[in-house]
């Protein structure tokens, strides 16, 4: 089944780590709502049919939409394509935009799922990451959350700076004492063209030290392995059936359709993207036209892709599933080197090294990161591209 992510170009600040496309001016946003339902409408071939398994708003900043907005847009989906009846649709949040009332509004429009940026229960990481809300809404904003949703998850951002370990593991123990089935926790990352990146060059602010970050994704990954979480992708920890349906898709490779200014579509043989531009994408739907560019992928492409995506969850790269690839992946190799390939050979072969080093295991006919593997997932991922 298929997926649709729907990008909110908004924000009320800059958080200065941000390098998602978003404009903190609101001038725009009803026009935008309009353009947005215009290119679900446009787009109704592209998922060829397929039923929609999950929705997903994100952004920029979701939980700014009004329950009228909100409302145009799911309904706008629902008009056009198949929507599963037990569709999981997301709504990304901040905790300064959670009330009673919008809890309600949000779940009466079909909203069953909340991600809620908490980030870090502390004042001061708050203030230095430029965090529109507080620490004690990210407290409050839960524990009202947890009144309407059972299925909610936060974001947690390791590796500031100032972040001790010991801070660190108070975050994550709030989270747990909360009863938070789900947890995305990313290291701070210095983004080119962000007000972190210009900071740390001005030396306003330190930079990050990699070592450290090691040490807090090591330690994160102890503290939830003992709590009983899932750690089923390397960024994303859920109590056993709470994993996220949608983004699960984008591991497994399934087909999505992004909307809305610099979202992001697959369909298994071309990816694409719609222009980071609000005005841009504005006038381009005030003329029928969907401002994109397209990449189409060959089938190396689709399988250095399976193997990026898999390593980075639980499941692995499967050998088996790699004969999907055989055939027209052969031959676009063959032309780099003659011989007939065994991509689950080659895979082994390449893989031998971080199998005896420890960082990866071979469980059945699954090639599995460890945990000192998860450290260095991206690396070991372009050694095994083909």
């Amino acid at each position: 089944m298929a997926g649709l992510y729907v990008h909110i170009p908004f924000c009320k600040q800059a958080c200065h780590y941000c390098n998602f496309h978003f404009a903190t001016s609101l001038r725009y946003k009803s026009a935008m709502i309009e353009a947005m339902t215009k290119e679900i409408r446009l787009r109704q071939s592209y998922l060829q049919k397929e039923p929609l398994n999950t929705i997903y708003f994100g952004g920029g900043t979701p939980s700014l939409l009004s329950a009228e907005e909100l409302n145009t847009l799911l309904q706008a989906t629902r008009e056009t394509y198949w929507v599963n009846t037990e569709a999981e649709i997301t709504l990304e949040a901040n905790p300064d935009d959670i009330s009673e009332e919008r809890l309600a509004t949000w779940k009466e429009a079909g909203v069953n799922r909340l991600s809620i940026g908490i980030q870090s229960f502390h004042e001061e990481d708050l203030r230095w990451m430029n965090r529109a809300h507080n620490a004690k809404q990210s407290t409050a904003a839960l524990e009202l959350s947890l009144q309407y949703f059972d299925n909610i998850t936060i974001d947690l951002i390791y590796g500031l700076p100032g972040l001790t370990d010991a801070q660190w593991k108070e975050n994550v123990g709030r989270t747990l004492a909360l009863g938070i089935l789900h947890l995305s926790c990313y290291a701070l990352t210095v983004e080119p063209q962000t007000p972190l990146h210009k900071q740390v060059r001005l030396q306003q602010k330190p930079p990050t030290d990699p070592d450290k970050q090691a040490s807090q994704f090591l330690l994160l990954m102890e503290w939830l392995e003992q709590a009983g979480y899932r750690h089923y992708e390397i960024s994303n920890f859920a109590k056993p059936g709470w994993e996220s349906r949608h983004n699960s898709s984008y591991w497994q490779g399934d087909s999505y359709i992004g909307v809305g200014p610099s979202a992001h579509s697959y369909n298994g043989v071309s990816r694409q993207w719609n222009v980071a531009n609000n005005q841009r994408y504005l006038e381009s739907l005030q003329k029928e036209e969907i401002p994109f560019e397209i990449e189409m992928l060959s089938t190396t492409q689709q399988l250095n892709e399976y193997i990026m995506t898999a390593l980075r969850t639980d499941m692995g790269i499967s050998l088996e599933r790699l004969k999907i690839f055989t055939g027209e992946a052969v031959a676009d190799l063959e032309k780099k080197q003659p011989a007939s390939i065994d991509l689950s050979a080659q895979l082994l072969e390449k893989a031998s090294k971080f199998l005896k080093s420890g960082l990866a295991i071979q469980h059945g006919e699954k090639i599995i990161l460890t945990r000192e593997g998860k450290l260095l997932a991206d690396g070991i991922a372009a050694d095994l591209f083909f």
